[in-house]
């Protein structure tokens, strides 16, 4: 880690008004008024209450958020899609409005796994499509192997899934004594340059964008746990064996990929290809982590021309123009 980018931050943190410094936390009544709307729901999987939306009608489709975002992310899918699909998105555990789990210090991925599947049949679904980014990704790859009988298509979105290096911003904050910082502040400074970081386009990062994370951030206990998910990701990244299952997905796929993506580079994508001869591959220029947040429309039409249209057929990556 760079010393100079250490320095920056706290020199920033020093001269940052207290007003924007993320010291405290919002009301969780404030948040749940500002952030939910007539399909916002909350459910109670074992000892952690789960906000979810579920909209539309048809197939049910699975839209799992990526680390330090939350379900708002697939608002311009659902949008899209909400006509020809039942679409179920949730906060996932630390993230959002569903908050932490108060027992653990770590977010495993068996952990996520279990919620999530405790979830779904608390819901009643049975057989559905699942689309993962980031983080999101993750959990849904693991999660078709774990349950291959229910997911039967899968969309990974700039996926986590091979050791790689973490993100700046996420290693700092996994950092002893840092952490234990980050859990009393985050600056809107810091989130907001954190966001257009994940961009391919900054100009499409706006002021109510940046809102929105840095509040959600600032529900009660989500600085705490988003630290512990960042100690998680950086354990988890390093592990030389963390793709090795990859290989045993059956499920038809489409790999989608921003590249422009600074946290999830092509490389990782190309090692998803290797391991999953048959999946389509679509790849998005100028554009970042987050193509469905940053280029909703015609990632949403991808998405759906893929789950209407068959299996998944071996093919060159296909770049769609980001413009």
């Amino acid at each position: 880690m760079k010393i100079s980018k250490i320095l920056v931050i706290f020199s920033l943190l020093i001269m940052t008004g207290c007003a924007s410094m993320g010291i405290g936390s919002r009301p969780l009544s404030e948040l749940t008024r500002n952030y939910t709307d007539d399909t916002s729901k909350f459910l109670a999987v074992d000892d952690l209450v789960i906000h979810y939306r579920d909209e539309g009608q048809g197939p049910a489709l699975v839209l799992l958020h990526g680390v330090a975002s939350s379900l708002h992310t697939w608002d311009g899918w659902v949008e899209e899609l909400k006509d020809r699909y039942r679409i179920i998105r949730i906060d996932m555990p630390a993230h959002g409005l569903t908050g932490p789990d108060p027992k653990l210090e770590r977010y495993e991925i068996g952990y996520m796994v279990d919620k999530l599947d405790k979830f779904l049949k608390k819901i009643g679904v049975r057989k559905a499509f699942m689309a993962g980014n980031s983080l999101g990704g993750y959990i849904a790859w693991n999660y078709t192997l774990h349950r291959p009988d229910l997911v039967e298509k899968l969309i990974l979105i700039d996926a986590a899934g091979y050791p790689q290096d973490m993100p700046f911003i996420m290693n700092f904050a996994a950092l002893p004594v840092i952490g234990e910082m980050s859990t009393l502040m985050m600056p809107r400074f810091i989130v907001s340059a954190n966001v257009h970081e994940a961009y391919g386009d900054e100009t499409k990062v706006s002021e109510r964008l940046v809102k929105r994370y840095h509040d959600l951030t600032l529900r009660p206990g989500n600085r705490k746990g988003l630290v512990n998910v960042f100690r998680t990701m950086k354990e988890q990244s390093q592990n030389p064996g963390l793709g090795d299952r990859v290989k045993e997905i059956r499920t038809p796929t489409l790999l989608m990929w921003g590249e422009e993506d600074q946290w999830v580079p092509l490389t990782t994508m190309e090692r998803f290809r290797e391991d999953l001869p048959n999946a389509r591959v679509i790849t998005y220029e100028g554009v970042g982590h987050m193509p469905m947040e940053e280029l909703p429309l015609q990632t949403a039409r991808d998405a759906a021309d893929f789950l209407q249209n068959g299996r998944a057929a071996t093919l060159p990556y296909k770049s769609a123009n980001g413009g």
